[in-house]
């Protein structure tokens, strides 16, 4: 076994990796760039290496660094973890070169895999099922629509090279394949620097569903059952959970053989996931093969019980896997929620800064460790608060994780675990998933790849948060003030007659947008540590545990267990249940009447400046002062965690001034240009 492992990655993954490695008695060193010097995994790691500044090609894909940084350290072997250079033969291939293990698949099996065309020869050599299509590299446009036709609409055009959802479109007549082949070979060519695209048969209502496999130098390969990865926003996964509630055990078994079968084609040493695109009948066929360990892989750990970076490890040390496929266990149902920084609220742009409050919820289980039997929750983070999250690398904060006896009872403990995540100073998309877990489609297991753009078409607003029970949040708005009140009557020094009392009546006011304020007059009633809130025509008996000073707040309602998140913003409580967020003032009936004249302030006209949508790194301003604009023309690009954002005119107008410079790190709404 090992004595050194260096981690040549960042973030959770790279947290996760040391856990493991720190249980098997092996030695860790992180590597960092600049921007992540005082890092979560920096922290974790026995030793640590600063290889380059912030940009990833100067520090995270810096091959050269990184092997210097393995042999400065005496590491025996490197870990990539996922993204960077997980998945890169050359840097496999120069690692085993040098002497040094790498820990994952040999160079060859990333080879065989990488190129999407050379894998579906080799899934049909294998005898793997493949989406019927044309593999051989198409010269034109002519040429394309020739086949496209003849394959039958509708039809994906794909780069070779591709990833990430670039190089990809979906053509369903002669001109749209015409197009998406000229587009899909461009985009290629700038993002890959290969230009070559195939066509293959476009599966309607597709869900996207892998297998894990897990094989070792010396023959043997298993398949470790299937994950479901349907719920995809802009071909990026959100939540992910296995077992699938969509496919059969007869279909679970056929596309684990297939799985093994591909593995065992490329001699694939490590664990692996082999992604399938399963139709309405559930026939599947072959996607592509990743050849590393996957985002997702704990929901995989959990059903099993197997610690996959643990395998890995053994694996590459040269050890046979210690099981066969009939040792390996399915039990209960796991889910994850993918907990990003950026704002849903305004089209899921990235939110970068510093974490002014980070607390997840109270993990019962932990990577690495063994896995509890009534299930539990689990937070796989690279973060802490009042780190900060930089604008250089991907959005994840954490993954969130849970273990259920069965995927209703998983999806009961995901909302639990949301509802007492508490993330400040940057945006996350915990409403976005909340609401997603309380989709009636999704509850029932009636999805595909397309679920995402179909349920929220105009994008995410507040208008789509469900809630089980609404009165129940304007409740609890209630009963909190009262016990607010409660404290304030235990004040010294109060006027003898004059005592504040408490009364039994309250108005509470809900603020909506553009000023709206919707009232609720309530009755309060004290009774045995509880208190009965009466909503309408609803009584709700609530009891309240734990201090008001916490953010997050548990309690019980109508003897049910519940967990929110209460926040005293001046006169105003914010109150954040379920996914639905509120922000509400509870007053007296006669406060409330005179609140009611008060008139409503309206946020200053901005339509004359351009303000920054996100947080991030202007790198071009392609106006210039007194320059005339149309609406729909390009003024400025901003870039931020890998995405670059370009920023129209929405409007014809002259350019009065410019208010930040190029190279300038910007805030969110910050001005960037003035109109006349």
């Amino acid at each position: 076994m090992f004595k050194k492992i260096l981690i040549a990655n960042r973030g959770e993954i790279a947290c996760r990796i040391i856990r493991t490695a720190k249980r098997m008695g092996i030695a860790t060193v992180a590597v960092y760039s600049e921007a992540d010097r005082d890092a979560r995994h920096v922290e974790l790691a026995d030793e640590s290496v600063c290889i380059g500044p912030p940009p990833s090609r100067e520090s995270y894909l810096a091959m050269d660094k990184i092997l210097a940084a393995c042999k400065g350290t005496g590491a025996e072997a490197v870990h990539p973890g996922y993204g960077f250079l997980s998945e890169n033969e050359e840097f496999a291939r120069r690692a085993e070169e040098e002497g040094i293990v790498f820990v994952g698949p040999k160079h060859g099996s990333i080879a065989a895999m990488g190129d999407k065309i050379a894998s579906k020869k080799l899934a049909q050599a294998a005898r793997v099922n493949t989406i019927p299509g044309w593999n051989e590299v198409i010269e034109s446009a002519g040429q394309a629509v020739k086949i496209a036709s003849g394959i039958g609409y509708p039809v994906m055009i794909k780069a070779s090279a591709g990833g990430g959802g670039k190089g990809l479109r979906v053509a369903f007549n002669d001109k749209e394949a015409f197009d998406g082949f000229t587009s899909c070979r461009n985009e290629a060519r700038a993002s890959f620097g290969d230009d070559r695209v195939f066509i293959e048969k476009f599966i309607e209502g597709p869900r996207h569903i892998e297998i894990q496999v897990l094989g070792d130098a010396h023959g043997n390969c298993v398949y470790l059952w299937e994950r479901e990865c349907s719920i995809q926003r802009r071909h990026q996964k959100v939540i992910e959970e296995a077992p699938s509630p969509f496919i059969s055990d007869a279909t679970r078994r056929a596309m684990g053989e297939q799985a093994v079968a591909l593995a065992k084609a490329v001699k694939y040493q490590s664990a692996g996931t082999v992604e399938f695109v399963v139709g309405r009948d559930q026939g599947f066929y072959f996607l592509e093969m990743n050849t590393r360990l996957q985002v997702e892989h704990p929901v995989t750990e959990c059903i099993t019980g197997l610690d996959l970076v643990e395998q890995m490890i053994r694996v590459a040390a040269g050890e046979k896997l210690g099981f066969r496929q009939a040792d390996v266990r399915r039990r209960g149902w796991a889910m994850e929620c993918r907990i990003n920084a950026e704002d849903p609220f305004r089209n899921f742009l990235p939110s970068t800064g510093r974490l002014v409050r980070y607390r997840p919820p109270a993990p019962t289980m932990e990577a690495s460790l063994p896995m509890p039997e009534d299930g539990g929750v689990r937070v796989d983070t690279g973060v802490r608060e009042g780190g900060e999250i930089p604008l250089f690398y991907d959005s994840m904060i954490a993954k969130l994780i849970v273990h259920g006896h069965d995927r209703n009872d998983a999806i009961r403990r995901m909302r639990e675990a949301l509802n007492a995540f508490v993330i400040r100073g940057v945006s996350s998309n915990i409403p976005f998933q909340a609401s997603l877990l309380a989709n009636p489609k999704f509850v029932a297991g009636d999805f595909n790849t397309g679920f995402i753009a179909e349920q929220y078409p105009r994008g995410f607003s507040t208008a789509q948060l469900p809630h089980d029970d609404p009165d129940f949040v304007i409740a609890l708005a209630a009963a909190v003030h009262r016990c607010v009140l409660e404290l304030e009557t235990g004040l010294t020094g109060q006027l003898r007659g004059h005592e504040m009392a408490i009364r039994g009546d309250f108005v509470v006011i809900v603020h909506g947008e553009a000023g709206a304020r919707d009232g609720h007059p309530v009755q309060l009633q004290v009774d045995d540590g509880h208190t009965q809130v009466s909503v309408g025509d609803r009584k709700h008996r609530i009891r309240l545990t734990g201090s008001l000073r916490d953010i997050v707040i548990h309690g019980e309602c109508d003897g049910a267990p519940f967990c929110a998140q209460v926040e005293r913003i001046g006169l105003d409580y914010r109150i954040a249940h379920n996914g639905l967020i509120l922000l509400t003032r509870v007053l007296s009936p006669r406060a409330a009447e005179l609140y009611g004249l008060v008139p409503h302030k309206p946020p200053p006209d901005m339509s004359r400046f351009l303000l920054s949508p996100m947080p991030g790194l202007l790198v071009d301003v392609a106006v210039q002062p007194g320059q005339k604009v149309l609406a729909g023309e390009k003024l400025a690009v901003i870039e931020a965690m890998k995405m670059e954002n370009i920023l129209f005119a929405a409007q014809d107008g002259v350019v009065a001034r410019i208010a930040a410079s190029k190279g300038e790190s910007l805030a969110v709404d910050q001005v960037i240009l003035e109109f006349e």
